[in-house]
């Protein structure tokens, strides 16, 4: 069995060390960026002579054979395809002959590897950022379309005060536009080219990182060989992005869940985003919304094995950061995903407007707004909240309607029971980035806005 390694050896590699070591299963999915790498390197080894023209064109050519092989489904891979770097490598020097066998070049697969997965890296996490702009749009569309719809606000999961349904989406809205901040963050570190850094030292050939940087269309080349191949930084912080992404995605599911319930009754979902029972005729149940939820730990688990991957390694290249690839691949996927269901789920989900209505008008809801009144007229906000809280008190032990109470009150009255009627709550929320009906008029201009801007940055990138 022939290696790239293989002539420091006198015998073949073990079928157990190959079983073992080989990383093939998995990064098939970076050919077109190995491919895409290997285009930039031949074209950075004839400008420095090492390849002349003939030679350079003919593995260019070899390239892109591969690359269609690749696309059309018939590359074919053999057992010593240790990796997607070597079938390229072996595929290449079969279609283009000495020549080909000059591809690797002043390249080590370490440097050929990071390369390789900064470029994916980079073009998913864009690609998740712009699902997560499409999320972000159903969410302001859904707001807009909500109007002066309203629901109980929650604080440990006790009804609070009502907000506008427009502004309970919208908090989910803001969240995700953080996260698309931290995707973009990422991809701008990530976006430093490794080639030529050669397994750990750069290379005793003319070659110039920067032209091959500039081809591939990275910010800036590496600034030391070193950290260069062995750099994960970019890979711990895409899976930190994508498992906070994924925590926010899971707070989406754990409230879809509890607001399509029979006790809650806010949403009822779209047959095309439920699942039935096997058992249970009456079932519909919000499987998209628990496994957004149930994937978080999946999600989470990645981020924290590549850490304790990472905390112990010498520089510079090691067999260990082959453990970086299963994580990424994995986390990208699921997050996808999982963005693309509740996309549709929340694109097509009916709200219950009247129940929300309903569960928001209890008199409780509108306490605070009656110490606010006590308040208004010069009273402290301490003294204030406990004569409002005797009157709650009051209320749940004598079985009287709060709003009598507040009635026949003499630092209240009339204009304060009115306070209580339905819908009036969730008006009296007027300042900057609250729940009533003008801020959020101003908070749907801004969020609209907002994602214009994202989308530019996201399209900048991808």
């Amino acid at each position: 069995m022939s290696t790239l390694w293989h002539g420091r050896f006198g015998a073949g590699p073990a079928d157990e060390l190959m079983a073992f070591t080989a990383s093939l299963a998995f990064d098939q999915r970076l050919a077109g960026d190995d491919i895409a790498a290997s285009r930039a390197h031949v074209r950075g080894l004839a400008r420095a002579g090492i390849l002349d023209t003939a030679d350079a064109d003919a593995v260019l050519g070899a390239l892109d054979t591969v690359a269609a092989e690749l696309a059309e489904g018939r590359f074919e891979f053999v057992p010593t395809d240790e990796d997607v770097h070597t079938a390229v490598e072996r595929r290449v020097t079969e279609l283009a002959g000495a020549a080909g066998a000059r591809l690797h070049t002043g390249r080590s697969r370490n440097d050929q590897v990071a390369t390789d997965l900064r470029l994916y890296t980079r073009r998913a996490l864009g690609e998740v950022a712009g699902r997560v702009l499409a999320l972000q749009n159903t969410l302001l569309e859904r707001a807009e379309s909500a109007g002066d719809t309203y629901l109980p606000g929650y604080t440990h999961l006790q009804q609070a005060q009502p907000v506008l349904l427009a502004h309970h989406l919208l908090a989910h809205g803001w969240a995700l536009a953080r996260d698309v901040d931290r995707l973009l963050a990422t991809v701008a570190r990530a976006d430093v080219s490794p080639l030529g850094a050669g397994a750990l030292a750069g290379s005793s050939l003319p070659l110039d990182p920067a032209f091959t940087a500039e081809q591939l269309g990275f910010a800036a080349p590496f600034e030391n060989s070193l950290d260069a191949v062995s750099d994960r930084d970019f890979v711990a912080e895409a899976l930190f992005d994508l498992a906070l992404l994924g925590v926010h995605l899971s707070r989406v599911g754990e409230e879809v869940v509890l607001w399509s319930s029979a006790e809650f009754g806010f949403l009822t979902l779209d047959d095309a985003y439920s699942t039935g029972s096997s058992m249970l005729p009456q079932k519909k149940n919000p499987d998209i919304a628990e496994l957004a939820r149930g994937k978080v730990g999946r999600l989470v688990g990645h981020l924290a094995g590549l850490l304790v991957t990472l905390k112990g390694l010498p520089l510079a290249y090691n067999r260990d950061l082959q453990e970086d690839k299963e994580p990424l691949f994995d986390a990208v996927d699921q997050v996808a995903l999982a963005l693309a269901a509740l996309t549709g789920l929340l694109g097509t989900a009916t709200f219950a407007t009247r129940v929300m209505a309903a569960a928001a008008d209890s008199p409780m809801a509108a306490t605070t707004d009656l110490a606010e009144h006590l308040v208004s007229g010069g009273m402290p906000f301490r003294e204030a909240h406990e004569v409002i809280g005797g009157l709650v008190r009051d209320a749940e032990e004598r079985r009287v309607p709060l709003v009598d109470l507040v009635n026949a009150h003499p630092a209240l009255g009339a204009e304060a029971a009115a306070l209580l009627e339905p819908g009036v709550a969730v008006t009296r929320r007027t300042t900057p980035g609250g729940a009533g009906p003008a801020p959020v008029a101003r908070q749907l201009r801004r969020f609209r806005d907002r994602l214009e801007v994202d989308r530019h940055r996201v399209d900048e990138i991808t």
